[in-house]
């Protein structure tokens, strides 16, 4: 029996826990290597604590964020300082600032990871048939992407955006559809070097199929980067999605939207009323940075020739 798996006509029952164990092990190594990354701990500290400020955000504020307290309290409500009642003050109606910047993370984040899970999906299935299948298919592909590199990327999502109905599935599908290109480019050049190896070449000559062999075999050993990518384009399109909501064409009224208050509470700067902008401006500030900490950590902890110098 032992000479019989050898060769390869028993399988082996414990190749998949050995298959699992060295993942698991390659994933610790990660860790530990970016644990000694202090910018990206500190990235990794400012989205952990942003995520859980959306998810516990009912349990974290004190008033509704589209409660216009001048209504009930009069204008003594409108343009209140940052103080012990209203942490980051209020707005013009009243408004809750802190509330808005907290309830305005949820709208950051669900757009940030459904537009990034789209554009990861298009890339990855648009660059593995490219690097791939090479020829015809390869240069669609390419000419499109192409395409999509030669327009301006904020004209691009403004001229979808414009004419489709406000709301935030079509805000999703709209930056995903256009931010889809970077992904499929690093995608296919990591397909057209994983090809040629001889574990390819091997699950071919045994009769895989391409879905299997691209899904099973070649995809794994090239998430890294697209892990990368991935993190670091998560703060591009919150930056996007700030843009929007600041020229008008994002999230609208009365859902919080940090580019919004932005756009809202600059014409009242010079009335003294910094707060209004300058909080949503830190907040996107510190998101934006904590992803891209995070993106540069995760990077140097994946990359594989930093494995080899260490003798990994």
């Amino acid at each position: 029996m032992p000479a019989e798996r050898a060769k390869g006509m028993v399988p082996d029952n414990n190749r998949g826990d050995r298959s699992e164990g060295k993942v698991c092990s390659l994933w610790r190594d990660v860790w530990e290597r970016l644990k000694q990354n202090k910018a990206a701990i500190a990235g990794l500290f400012l989205v952990a604590v942003i995520t859980l400020a959306a998810v516990f955000a009912p349990l974290i504020t004190k008033y509704d964020p589209g409660v216009q307290l001048v209504w009930t309290q009069g204008p003594d409500a409108q343009l209140v300082p940052p103080g012990t009642d209203h942490w980051f003050g209020t707005d013009i109606y009243g408004r809750d600032i802190y509330s808005r910047v907290v309830y305005g993370a949820r709208v950051s984040l669900q757009i940030g990871v459904a537009s990034t899970i789209i554009s990861v999906v298009i890339g990855v299935i648009l660059g593995a048939m490219a690097g791939y299948y090479g020829g015809l298919v390869d240069d669609i592909i390419s000419w499109l992407t192409n395409v999509i590199f030669a327009f301006p990327f904020l004209l691009f999502v403004l001229a979808l955006v414009a004419y489709l109905p406000p709301g935030l599935p079509l805000m999703y599908a709209a930056i995903g559809i256009v931010n889809w290109a970077g992904v499929a480019r690093i995608v296919r050049g990591q397909v057209l070097s994983a090809r040629e190896k001889e574990y390819v070449e091997a699950a071919t000559v045994v009769g895989g199929s391409d879905v299997r062999v691209i899904v099973k075999h070649i995809l794994p050993n090239i998430l890294a980067p697209v892990i990368v990518q991935a993190t670091l384009g998560m703060g591009s399109i919150i930056m996007l999605e700030s843009s929007l909501s600041f020229l008008g064409f994002g999230i609208q009224p009365p859902t919080p939207s940090w580019g919004y208050e932005i756009d809202q509470g600059r014409q009242y700067l010079l009335a003294g009323a910094w707060w209004w902008s300058a909080f949503p401006g830190f907040a996107i500030m510190a998101l934006v940075l904590g992803f891209n900490l995070l993106g540069d950590g995760l990077r140097d902890a994946l990359d594989p020739k930093q494995n080899v110098g260490e003798g990994r």
